[in-house]
This record gives structure tokens, C-alpha cells and sequence, in this order.
């Protein structure tokens, strides 16, 4: 961690990483990896050595306590709390913790790295017209700041709240990937969203119909100004975001459309409105079966679990 922290904000920190291990700790009863959440993975391990051979997916790590090394090929990379360590390609590599006991182990914490989000986070702020270095390793070590901690001490706060975490838990993703756009590693983040699995084109699919979201969707349009054919377009974007253009489309006017209500006061009817429904019901409807409730009582309960949350 950075020694030029202001004693408040290393106090802060110091109290982050503490309660990170401790609940880790509690989740993990026994050496081994749990899944508590789709994606989120806890690690414990109470003695060093023993190497682990496996193909990493993209994935931010972090570690609450001990450190680990990872070696691939001729190059190693050790983390600790001080630093986070982040994969973007699908790799072989070795890995062995370095630093445990059974009175102090190791206590990992893993995310995986979705690129339909971290384009979508790219574009939504900003940085999609980034460069990223091709040349740039798909593994690397960053400095942990307390900003990126304490996003994922939220998210870890929240993966034993099952109704709290479906709600609240993809929104602390999307500030997480944001953090890691913005910080050391950013670049090699961008690398992940252009080369691992996405191009320049789904990039461009994406800023198109995000800055077209509230108007009909034209594939024909979109397709030809990609160079593409319908049929290739169509596939090569679910392939990437896992949903045909017009059902992404229909989840950034949902989002957008509860960001209004929950920001703005706007009434259901409005907010459909404002994103591209013509019917109030066709869009209470697709809201319904999105996010499980109708809209009202969704953003009441929405703003009732973000009041309990920053208590």
C-alpha cells in the first residue's frame, strides 16, 4: 500500500484489509476455494508451497492477507495486500502462496472479468477512445489504492445477502472495473476488452447503440457501418456481450430507465417514455420480468436497501 496515505486514510485502509480477512475467514472454513457468488471466488491457506499449474481467466485478485507468487513463463509476479493482481487473457500459469500459517493464512479474494462489462463500463465513461498497448503482458501487479479496496470490501459485504447482492452487487462490479480502467492498470484492462474475446468493431456496436439506445434499433444500419455483414454482426455481438444487439439495447433502457426513477422521481409511464417505450405497460412489463418487480416497488426497495447499506 502507498506509505504517502495520510494517517486517516491508512487508517482506513488498515481497517479494510482487517475486515476483508475477517470475513473471508468467517466464509472459508477450511482450506480450498468457495464460490459465494457467481464469479467471486474466496481463497484460504494455511501453509506456503505447493505449486498450483491451472489456465487463468480474466480475473482481479486481491489478497486480504499472506502473498502469493505467479510465474509465467520466465517472469513472476508476487502480490500481497499492498498490491492487486490482474489477468486478461487465458493463460497457463503456475501459482504458490508464499506467506501462511495455520495462526495467520492466506486469504485470497478473486473476480472474474466479464468483457461485455468492462466495455460497457468503457464506453459509459468515457474511455473507449483509449489506446491499450498490444505489446502489453496479460498479467501484471498494480498498487492497491483504498478507493479500489474498499469496492471490493462492499462487495464482499454483500455476497451473503442473497436479495441485496442481486440488486446491489452488479452495480459494485461496474464501480470496480471503473476503478481498474482508471488506476495502474488500465491499459492492460482496455487490452482485455479489445483483444480478449472483443474488436474494435463490437467496441464501436456497443458506443453506437449505448449513444442510440431511446430510438428504434436499425441492424441493417448498424452492420453496415461496421463493415459486417446482418447475419455476422448478429453473432460476433452475442458472442461478445452474451445478447443479440436489440436485447442490449432493451437492458440500457432499463438501466437508464431506473436511473431516472431512482434519481429523478420520474413515474414509471415517464421513464419508459424518456428511454424509447411508446406503451407504459409494454415497459412495466419488460421491467417485471428484468428485474423481478414491478417498477415502483422495485425502487422503493432499491432506495430502502441503499439507505441500510451507507448506515
Amino acid at each position: 500500500m502507498n506509505h504517502d496515505l495520510s494517517p486517516q486514510l491508512a487508517s482506513r485502509v488498515a481497517a479494510d484489509l482487517a475486515e476483508l480477512a475477517e470475513r473471508i475467514s468467517a466464509a472459508s472454513h477450511e482450506d480450498g476455494a468457495i464460490e459465494p457468488q457467481p464469479g467471486v471466488f474466496f481463497y484460504r491457506k494455511s501453509h506456503p508451497g505447493e505449486r498450483v499449474h491451472s489456465v487463468c481467466e480474466p480475473a482481479f485478485c486481491l489478497m486480504a492477507q499472506g502473498s502469493k507468487v505467479v510465474l509465467l513463463g520466465d517472469e513472476t509476479f508476487r502480490y500481497d495486500p499492498a498490491r492487486y493482481l490482474i489477468t486478461t487473457m487465458q493463460l497457463p500459469v503456475t501459482g504458490e502462496v508464499v506467506e501462511a500459517s495455520p495462526e495467520r493464512p492466506y486469504l485470497g479474494f478473486r473476480l472474474t472479468l466479464d468483457p461485455a462489462i468492462v466495455t460497457s463500463v468503457m464506453v459509459e465513461s468515457g474511455l473507449v477512445d483509449a489506446r491499450s498497448d498490444g505489446s502489453a503482458k496479460a498479467v501484471d501487479v498494480g498498487p492497491l489504492d483504498p478507493d479500489l479496496l474498499n469496492a471490493t470490501l462492499r462487495l464482499v459485504r454483500l455476497v451473503d445477502k442473497p436479495s441485496e447482492y442481486r440488486v446491489l452487487g452488479p452495480l459494485v462490479i461496474r464501480e470496480i472495473v471503473y476503478r481498474l480502467l482508471t488506476g495502474a492498470q488500465g491499459n492492460r484492462l482496455r487490452h482485455l476488452a479489445t483483444l480478449g474475446g472483443q474488436s474494435h468493431r463490437m467496441v464501436r456496436a456497443v458506443e453506437i447503440i449505448r449513444d442510440n439506445f431511446d430510438k428504434p434499433l436499425k441492424i441493417e444500419a448498424v452492420a453496415k457501418e461496421l463493415y459486417m455483414s446482418v447475419s455476422g454482426f448478429h453473432a460476433h455481438f452475442k458472442a461478445v456481450t452474451a445478447m443479440s444487439p436489440l436485447q442490449y439495447q432493451k437492458q440500457l433502457r432499463l438501466q437508464e430507465a431506473r436511473r431516472l426513477m431512482l434519481n429523478e422521481n420520474l413515474d414509471a409511464a415517464q421513464a419508459g417514455y424518456r428511454v424509447g417505450y411508446d406503451d407504459a405497460s409494454h415497459f412495466s412489463r419488460d421491467y417485471k420480468r428484468n428485474y423481478g418487480e414491478p417498477p415502483i416497488r422495485n425502487i422503493e426497495r432499491l432506495r430502502e436497501l441503499s439507505e441500510a447499506i451507507s448506515d
